[in-house]
């Protein structure tokens, strides 16, 4: 079994955004030994492609999982389930399977596939995607969408460059990066991407997907319609959706690691909406990786008292803070950091000698040196 060119979408929840992106599918492929007789497990599979050729997924489904219970360790039954489950949908099923067959390589050769190309070449070969580009971009495009699942957005968008490096007009590629930055808060740069897959003009179409009215649309429609919609989103902009979306990329860019980044979107997101929960929450966290405790008190306790802090969390640094109110966790971020004052406070008393006034830039204070007492000559009256 193999990936081949076609593509599912997957809708995504993300706070209370819905994003969608295909990734592509594979063609099944089977190898039977010389032999007269094929083994039960051989001639299930090969019964099995059969009904995927005449798109019987159920039945093949079926015999693919008798297949299994046979063996379990058989690498084209492993990879053949995985396509079955991906064409249901199911991208966490289909990666472990595909995991799987991975751990069982074979260097048998192809006999049947429902990609005729395919037949008599190197079963490792074609897993591995060696000798077809088209097999490693699908396999970043799932991989991607594996990850986007998880949360990992940084990590699925990497992966997505260096397949659009590959080959930099895959339609499923580009559509795959516009729900990338979508889902990062970036529509411009998501609108971009969304824009170049509809003007690839590409036909091919969405055979799995977990949005049922999708199947059987070409990708191109479906990014124009992605560019569109995006689009719209950005001419209707308020400034507390822009605070939204900057709070969104700021919390992205911690992901990465890039705290002077995100500080600079968290910044745009206040001004933007001083009185945003999300705003000051993040700017309360940002003082507080700083060192400058105080501050970090403060926009804190604003934030829990702003009128958004009912609100829940979406994505966050912490996985256990999604989906938790806003109040909630602006004051567990206020009592860590009332308790850090406390432990400070106490070291600083239990320091032998003197007290030295110092900023909040930690510089000491140079009081001035007292001046000598002037003197008046006394006149004689």
């Amino acid at each position: 079994m193999r990936r081949g060119r076609q593509s599912i979408g997957i809708a995504l929840l993300l706070a209370t955004c819905v994003f969608s992106w295909p990734v592509f599918a594979r063609d099944i492929k089977i190898t039977i030994p010389k032999r007269t007789k094929p083994t039960p497990v051989q001639r299930l599979n090969q019964e099995g492609v059969d009904a995927v050729c005449k798109h019987e997924y159920e039945k093949a489904n079926v015999l693919f999982y008798k297949a299994y219970l046979y063996d379990p360790d058989d690498p084209f039954t492993l990879n053949n389930l995985a396509y079955i489950a991906e064409m249901d949908g199911q991208i966490d099923r289909a990666q472990q399977f595909y995991d799987l067959a991975a751990q069982q390589m074979t260097d048998a050769v192809i006999d049947r596939s429902s990609s005729p190309n395919l037949k008599g070449k190197s079963f490792r070969d074609e897993v591995e995607g060696i000798n077809d580009q088209a097999m490693q971009i699908s396999r970043a495009n799932v991989g991607a969408v594996h990850l986007l699942s998880q949360g990992r957005g940084s990590e699925a968008e990497a992966m997505l460059q260096g397949a659009l490096a590959k080959d930099p007009h895959n339609a499923f590629t580009l559509n795959n990066l516009g729900v990338t930055k979508e889902s990062e808060g970036d529509l411009k740069a998501a609108q971009q991407y969304y824009s170049q897959a509809a003007n690839v003009r590409s036909s091919q179409p969405i055979i799995v997907t977990y949005n049922r009215s999708w199947r059987g649309k070409p990708v191109s429609d479906v990014a124009a319609k992605n560019a569109h919609r995006v689009q719209e989103r950005i001419d209707t902009e308020t400034p507390r959706d822009q605070a939204a979306l900057l709070n969104l990329q700021g919390v992205t860019s911690l992901n990465r690691n890039d705290r002077r980044e995100a500080y600079q979107y968290f910044r745009q997101a206040y001004t933007l909406d001083p009185n945003s929960a999300f705003s000051l929450n993040n700017l309360g966290f940002m003082s507080e990786v700083g060192g400058d405790l105080e501050t970090a008190q403060f926009f804190y306790e604003r934030a829990q008292s702003a009128p958004s802090s009912a609100d829940r969390v979406g994505i966050a640094t912490r996985k256990s803070a999604e989906g938790a109110k806003l109040f909630d966790v602006s004051g567990d971020n206020q009592h860590k950091v009332t308790d850090k004052l406390a432990q400070v406070e106490r070291e600083r008393r239990m320091e032998p000698g003197t007290v030295q006034l110092k900023r909040r830039d930690n510089q000491p204070v140079i009081e001035p040196s007292t001046p000598p007492p002037s003197t008046t000559p006394a006149q004689q009256h």
